[in-house]
């Protein structure tokens, strides 16, 4: 094969070939993502060169405004699933994200602390298991007692069944009972708008956030074993 494909004689001048290659492998990957964003717009907003400000019809418009729509992304929706405009469905998966976002940001300070700070005593007195018997990262589901994970497990189920029940007549993730940082009957809503809406989004951005780096550190613990500090690149 020859340049371009067309000419019968290769390019003799190594330096030059091997910048050439370079180049097409280069532009074949642009080219790939290119072609994929153009037919995702195309099939979303059924044009391929349109500006977004032009579809106002669009049904992702219906949450363009929601808590969490921020800078530099906006309203970050790649597979379309909001495409259909449905409220009940977007209030659903929202409750869903809040509450895994809670949750990670638990796991991500719980995998943390351990380094650095232990409760004295014993996790297990009938056992005769010391807090600081337990190892960090993965290896301690292993070793906390099944009377322990039964513990949590109904634990948490009283706080997400009982205390912290869903309503419909609310926001996703605004309990009735739940105060500022979640602490059961503490203070009520702010009365500031603007700074409560600026703390709900902060709260959307660090849940994403933590889900991101408790899976991050969950995975290279079980597949490379580093742990601590080790693991954030500050050595042993």
């Amino acid at each position: 094969k020859g340049w371009l494909g067309i000419t019968g004689k290769s390019v003799e001048d190594q330096a030059k070939r091997t910048r050439g290659l370079n180049s097409e492998i280069a532009n074949g990957r642009l080219a790939m993502m290119a072609i994929i964003g153009m037919f995702f717009q195309d099939g979303l907003t059924g044009q391929a060169w349109g500006d977004w400000s032009l579809f106002t019809a669009s049904p992702l418009r219906a949450f363009e405004n929601e808590l969490g729509v921020q800078a530099p992304v906006g309203f970050f929706d790649p597979l379309g699933l909001s495409k259909d405009g449905d409220v009940d469905t977007f209030k659903r998966r929202r409750e869903v994200e809040l509450k895994h976002g809670r949750v990670s940001m638990f796991a991500t300070m719980g995998f943390i602390v351990p380094y650095y700070f232990r409760f004295p005593g014993e996790i297990s007195p009938s056992e005769g298991l010391s807090f600081d018997a337990i190892p960090n990262g993965l290896a301690a589901i292993s070793k906390v007692p099944a009377l322990g994970w039964v513990q949590w497990f109904l634990f948490c189920g009283l706080v997400d069944f009982g205390l912290y029940r869903a309503d419909p007549s609310r926001d996703p993730g605004d309990y009735e009972n739940a105060g500022v940082l979640g602490v059961p009957n503490a203070s009520g809503p702010m009365g500031d708008a603007e700074g409560r809406k600026r703390k709900l989004n902060a709260e959307l951005a660090n849940g994403r956030l933590a889900m991101v780096a408790i899976t991050g550190m969950m995975f290279q613990n079980g597949w490379v074993g580093t742990e601590g500090p080790e693991m954030w690149g500050f050595g042993s």
